[in-house]
């Protein structure tokens, strides 16, 4: 029983009967957002490139603040193309720092236009997913509780050494823990969730 009460401490039953983390169940957008798109596996450059620059842009915040102006971002950042990103002068940053819809931060706007640059020239390496993916562990965590989740891995840490010398920024442990979780590099679904193992890359 003592299981049971520290799962169910650490899960909320939401109306429809399924079990989401706390954080996940604030309100409709991270219950969707959550129930579709967290913990799945994303493996595409631009998809990559895209959920590095917001983990970038969330550093100091909350994930629904950035998740709410990711329709803003995604329209003044190109739809993250890094082609399109890369290829941004001054006028461009001029315009995103008198952009109210996004987050007006210059170190970050100007790492998201280098990240792009980077991005690129990680294609004559195999790209940028085979780059990141290269990083997934051997075994996924398994947390029971909210305490058992870590915030940075030996994994993380390494990939984050990796993308700082190919040239990107606001990419440290924390920030590619939580990309690494965001896209099914690890499985960090606590185990009374109805989304444990939902990605097909790790098992419930």
């Amino acid at each position: 029983m003592k299981d049971t009460d520290e799962l169910a401490l650490n899960v909320v039953l939401g109306s429809d009967g399924l079990a989401r983390p706390a954080w996940a169940s604030q309100d409709e957008l991270m219950r969707t957002y959550y129930d579709t798109e967290w913990g799945m596996p994303v493996r595409d450059e631009q998809g990559l490139f895209e959920r590095i620059c917001l983990e970038g842009f969330q550093a100091g915040l909350s994930w629904s603040t950035i998740l709410r102006k990711r329709p803003a971002f995604r329209l003044a950042f190109s739809n993250f193309d890094p082609p399109a990103v890369a290829d941004f002068t001054d006028d461009d940053v001029a315009r995103l720092m008198d952009d109210r819809t996004i987050v007006r931060n210059r170190p970050k706007i100007l790492a998201c236009i280098g990240n792009a640059k980077a991005t690129l020239a990680l294609r004559s390496e195999g790209g940028l997913s085979s780059f990141v993916w290269g990083y997934q562990p051997d075994n996924t965590p398994s947390p029971r509780t909210i305490a058992d989740l870590a915030t940075t891995s030996a994994e993380s840490t390494a990939l984050a050494k990796a993308l700082r010398k190919k040239g990107f920024a606001f990419v440290g442990p924390t920030t590619m823990h939580a990309l690494m979780e965001a896209t099914g590099i690890i499985d960090t679904h606590l185990l009374g969730s109805h989304r444990r193992g939902s990605s097909g890359v790790w098992p419930s």
